[in-house]
């Protein structure tokens, strides 16, 4: 594998060794497949990790995109997650999830 474009990172709510956040009850993990499905599919060179808790709760899911330094906030959905993508692609930031 070559060394990635970009890296996302979604909070899994780990505090310690326990998932005690909100975005891990929002699904935050269930979304990481789609996520690497997507990136295959649309031949993305990024990599996806869970996270420990970024500590923004109120704004979760949460999720980072490394170097570019976008953090989406209530990624939610995979209506979310094509919007971030698609923005990725164009090398823009998906403004209507960035967090403020």
């Amino acid at each position: 594998m070559k060394k990635p474009d970009s890296h996302i990172f979604v909070c899994a709510s780990f505090r310690g060794t326990e998932a005690k956040g909100k975005c891990i009850k929002k699904d935050s993990m269930q979304l990481i497949n789609y996520i690497e499905e997507e990136l295959q599919d649309r031949g993305i060179n990024a990599m996806v990790s869970s996270t420990g808790c970024l500590k923004l709760c109120e704004e979760g899911p949460v999720m980072v995109v490394y170097p570019q330094g976008y953090w989406y906030k209530n990624v939610v959905d995979e209506k979310t997650i094509d919007e971030i993508l698609d923005a990725l692609e164009e090398g823009t930031a998906a403004e209507a999830h960035l967090l403020a």
